[in-house]
């Protein structure tokens, strides 16, 4: 030991990602197996009681719009109080108000991550938690809780939701090039390489490589990872799984992937229009409904290969997408990739083979059948999506025959074919939606439109063919404090 290097006075837990894989698949295994959340909890705490090198237990959570926020507890702090993590929930713009400020954090024990330690700083352990009010209950802005009851009723009729998203993102030349946003400047590509054609060492390449190594330590389960369409671009793809977990993953996701892209003086972007004429970025959601462990979606019989559920399911979703569309694309920056000259899915319709379509139906088999929701963006609110389509499907596929044929016919009818191609029709349509005031909330949603008509007003309708510095750095996922000020 060299007393005079700091470094060999710490003796903090760090891992090679080898063994960084295996745990966290093990825990990962462990609540996919149906065990009691008390049986697993049992589990985190031994480990972290037996793990002395374990200094921090990270709670991640998110505000309304979907921002990823996060609290570091001691761990023997954790371990004597965690039944009681209080923080200020008026300090998170849009999540509570100063008259009921103080809230708690209940870990999700089932999300426990061993973090890698390059990336995140040794010694540190990630869990998710859900946000509760004063009664112990969860707060209703938390859409993870939201998700999590819903995913639990369905649960009790036999049913699973599946879910893998497939999320796209920009590497830009800077670090927090996004705060820095110059409409004159715009925003300078690492490469000019696009569709799979990024070198070996180029450096999205190489942001890419690092990107997939630390999903792998994750536990994400990694299946193919390339350049997208637009050059600079990228999507990292992992395996399908329960819905809760996909939600989470898509926050590690992009956390993961900001952090290495400022570690090499860059910046990973997931607005889904930063650079006109170009493809944007989209997250096409793949889902799914097992009973039993047999999917439900699949009929070898049926049109396009999938069963009579998963139409009438696709059915609730194109049914209330014009109402749906702010939950999906809820940024001004979305209205911009519904473009239709790149590839835009804003026709609201379904196809098995027809990219425009909102919602497609892949090739897939009794192990694979799936529905492809495709105008969803990156930057969304994963729990608050997942929630609200969930909800869409399931209310056509639990319908009465005859008022599944009124959606039909109604649907046939009605002049709105497509997604909308501004952010203020889609709050308008939000607004006036019966079915989202019925499963989110007269509170909810008024808190939602107001926090979306805020950045909204500070926009043109429309839009133009010049990406707009307001719609930049008054974006949810990028406001800083500082900001909060001016709205």
């Amino acid at each position: 030991m060299n007393p005079t290097d700091p470094d060999d006075l710490r003796n903090f837990l760090e891992l090679p990602y080898s063994e960084l894989e295996k745990r966290n698949l093990e825990i990962k295994k462990l609540a996919e197996s149906g065990k009691p959340d008390g049986f697993i909890k049992q589990k985190v705490v031994k480990y972290l009681t037996d793990e002395t090198p374990v200094k921090a237990v990270t709670i991640a959570f998110t505000d309304l719009e979907g921002k990823m926020h996060m609290l570091d507890y001691d761990k023997k702090f954790f371990l004597g109080g965690y039944d009681n993590l209080t923080f200020d929930g008026s300090s998170v713009r849009g999540l509570s108000e100063l008259r009921m400020s103080d809230l708690r954090l209940r870990p999700d024990w089932k999300s426990f991550r061993i973090l890698p330690a390059d990336i995140f700083g040794a010694g540190k352990v990630l869990m998710f938690g859900f946000v509760c009010g004063h009664d112990g209950k969860n707060f209703p802005s938390d859409f993870r809780g939201r998700l999590q009851t819903y995913i639990d009723t369905l649960k009790k009729s036999g049913i699973k939701a599946n879910m893998a998203p497939e999320i796209e993102g920009f590497l830009f030349e800077g670090t927090d090039s996004e705060q820095k946003y110059d409409e004159d400047d715009g925003f300078q590509l690492v490469t000019p390489g696009g569709y799979f054609n990024a070198l070996p060492k180029d450096r999205l390449r190489q942001f890419i490589d690092k990107v997939a190594e630390v999903q792998r330590a994750l536990g994400f389960e990694n299946e193919k990872d390339h350049g997208e369409v637009a050059p600079s671009s990228f999507e990292i793809n992992y395996k399908y799984t329960e819905a809760m977990t996909a939600c989470d993953q898509v926050l590690m996701y992009k956390l993961t992937a900001k952090q290495i892209a400022k570690l090499m003086g860059c910046t990973a972007c997931f607005l889904p229009k930063p650079v006109m004429g170009i493809n944007g970025s989209g997250m096409h959601v793949n889902m799914s409904l097992e009973k039993n462990g047999k999917n439900i979606f699949f009929d070898a019989k049926g049109k396009h290969g999938v069963s009579t559920i998963a139409e009438k399911f696709i059915t609730g979703i194109l049914y209330y997408a014009p109402e749906l569309c702010l939950t999906l694309c809820p940024s001004v920056n979305s209205y911009r990739r519904l473009d239709p000259n790149f590839e835009a899915p804003n026709e609201i319709k379904y196809s098995n083979c027809d990219r425009s379509s909102m919602v497609r139906i892949p090739l897939g088999n009794a192990k694979s059948a799936r529905i492809e929701v495709r105008s969803v963006s990156p930057d969304i609110n994963p729990y608050l999506a997942m929630f609200a389509m969930l909800n869409a499907g399931m209310s056509t596929v639990e319908a009465k025959p005859k008022m599944y044929k009124e959606m039909i016919e109604k649907m046939e009818t009605r002049r709105t074919k497509k997604l909308w191609s501004n952010i203020y029709d889609a709050i308008s349509a939000f607004s006036k939606s019966e079915f989202l005031m019925g499963i989110l909330g007269e509170d909810e949603m008024k808190k939602y439109r107001e926090l979306k008509e805020a950045v909204a007003n500070r926009s043109p309708k429309e839009l133009g063919c010049r990406v707009k510095r307001s719609e930049i750095v008054h974006h949810h996922e990028i406001t800083n404090q500082i900001l909060w000020n001016d709205f």
